[in-house]
């Protein structure tokens, strides 16, 4: 588990020091590059370990998942299959109803593989939670979840995260998949969009979170 963005040992993240590219006005870096490099090279090494002699399905969740899934596939050195699976929890609302529609499923069977299931955000846990139960009823050998981002804050059921690569606070957060308004997917870094920041305690203002359109989790 790593905190980003205060940078530590053991691949942990920092904000970038550069601003905003041009194209990309109002996102203020958290996450650089590099640091999600190191971090994806990082799991890719425990996921080789731990799965040691077998073969792995990775399932990815669209949309917000695909760079992150990508690169950590990359990074895994074992047989692996890839599925996709995407979910919706909004219908058009700007915060999760509470209720998960599966909206894409995995094209083959899953029964007797290990499953590693690839969020990029693990929020509330409602849609983790489903899918996870989802696969399982699927008959696998085993399933486990891997999330990019982890936010805490947002928490409303515990959910069992087996690979999470860095656990941020209640900020809106696009870049390396992550979107607004299907913007920004295409930043090489992850950032928060300025004025999104929860306020200070004790000043009124809106929460980031409900602002944000939840990509998974």
């Amino acid at each position: 588990m790593v905190k980003a963005p205060r940078r530590t040992r053991g691949g942990r993240g920092r904000p970038a020091r550069a601003g905003s590219p041009a194209w990309a006005p109002g996102v203020e870096p958290l996450i650089p590059a590099g640091a999600l490099r190191a971090r994806v090279r990082a799991l890719g090494r425990a996921i080789s370990r731990d799965y040691a002699g077998r073969s792995l399905t990775l399932v990815c969740v669209l949309k917000g998942a695909a760079v992150f899934f990508a690169d950590l596939a990359r990074a895994i050195r074992l047989p692996v299959e890839l599925e996709f699976i995407a979910v919706s929890s909004y219908a058009g609302a700007t915060e999760s109803s509470g209720e998960v529609r599966l909206s894409a499923d995995v094209a083959r069977p899953l029964a007797g593989k290990d499953v590693l299931l690839v969020e990029d955000i693990v929020d509330t846990g409602l849609t983790a939670g489903f899918l996870v139960g989802l696969l399982q009823a699927r008959g696998p050998r085993s399933v486990a979840l891997c999330s990019l981002l982890v936010k805490p804050a947002r928490a409303k059921v515990q959910v069992d995260i087996a690979y999470r690569g860095f656990v941020i606070d209640d900020v809106f957060v696009v870049g390396y998949g992550l979107d607004a308004a299907e913007r920004w997917r295409n930043l090489p870094y992850l950032g928060v969009l300025r004025g999104t920041r929860p306020p200070a305690p004790g000043r009124r203002g809106r929460s980031a979170a409900r602002r944000q359109r939840r990509r998974s989790g």
